[in-house]
């Protein structure tokens, strides 16, 4: 299989076959991401050639297991679904050529990547088997995406994902604990409520900024520019999300970058996953917590 440096998947994917179509980021500019650093360029497509022999590959392995069948391919890379309408459908034929029983396509995306599809090529896609994106929206506050250089801003995100909704493409966030900053924690988790209560992602999965030195962050918390959240505030900005949701959702906390994972379905598990938190909050203790963020030294 044609695997290029280290592949990232939503915790969700697992169960998933993992298909290399795209390695790096179109983007690349996040102040807080190093997960694409050990690779020699930004952003690469995989040749169709390659796609097509890694499925190939993959139907060869898989039928040695004859009971188990590919229900849910993912394409693999930050965001694969920036490429272009065409490249995509030509890609799900290869899927359904090599896997007929393939249900849905995933992948991870960005905001912007579904803005260069129109309302018709969305809709087909869907119907081509693309379903359950997973989007890093990180936050809704316009202050911290604009410091961040997240490339988008609250509106974006939601005339976007709007648009999924209307051509029946399901997607789950990715929200990151700590993005506002020391003092904002809760203005920027109320400010995200308030968009997602507009939306419909299936699940909104919590994940907590992590710094490491090669990040731009780093340098900017350096040159004393941005401070960061104590590990306590992180959980109190997670309580205030779940609080301030009101939609249905799944809720869950599953990376390696949480000390406590969690999982609950809101709203019917709201007050459950409320006083677990109250219980982090005020037992665990910062430097508990704070040990743990230290010890995970690569996401």
């Amino acid at each position: 299989m044609h695997y290029t440096g280290t592949i990232w998947r939503p915790p969700f994917e697992a169960a998933s076959l993992l298909l290399e179509v795209t390695a790096g980021c179109t983007h690349h500019k996040c102040k807080f991401c190093t997960l694409y650093a050990d690779l020699p360029f930004q952003f690469r497509m995989s040749p169709v050639e390659d796609i097509e022999a890694d499925l190939k590959e993959a139907r060869e392995i898989y039928r040695c297991f004859k009971s188990r069948k590919v229900s849910r391919i993912f394409l693999t890379g930050a965001n694969p679904f920036v490429l272009k309408y065409e490249k995509l459908i030509e890609i799900a034929e290869l899927v359904h050529k090599y896997f007929p029983e393939t249900e849905t396509i995933g992948s991870f995306a960005r905001v912007t990547d579904v803005s260069l599809k129109t309302d018709e090529e969305l809709a087909a896609l869907h119907g081509a088997g693309y379903d359950g994106l997973t989007i890093g929206i990180e936050t809704a506050d316009d202050e911290a995406l604009r410091f961040m250089d997240k490339g988008y801003l609250a509106e974006d995100l939601l005339k976007q994902c709007s648009r999924l909704d209307k051509a029946g493409i399901r997607y789950n966030f990715f929200y990151l604990v700590g993005i506002s900053g020391a003092g904002r924690g809760e203005d920027g988790a109320r400010a995200t409520a308030a968009v997602c209560n507009k939306l419909h992602p299936a699940l909104i999965g919590a994940n907590m900024l992590t710094i490491y030195p090669d990040s731009k962050l780093y340098r900017e918390i350096r040159q004393g520019n941005w401070k960061e959240e104590s590990e306590i505030e992180k959980y109190r900005e997670v309580r205030t999300l779940v609080e301030s949701l009101e939609i249905p959702t799944e809720f869950a906390a599953l990376g390696a970058s949480n000390a406590f994972q969690f999982h609950g379905v809101l709203p019917g598990d709201k007050k459950k996953l409320l006083v677990f938190l109250e219980d982090v909050i005020k037992n665990v203790g910062e430097d508990k917590l704070r040990h743990y963020r230290e010890s995970v030294r690569h996401l």
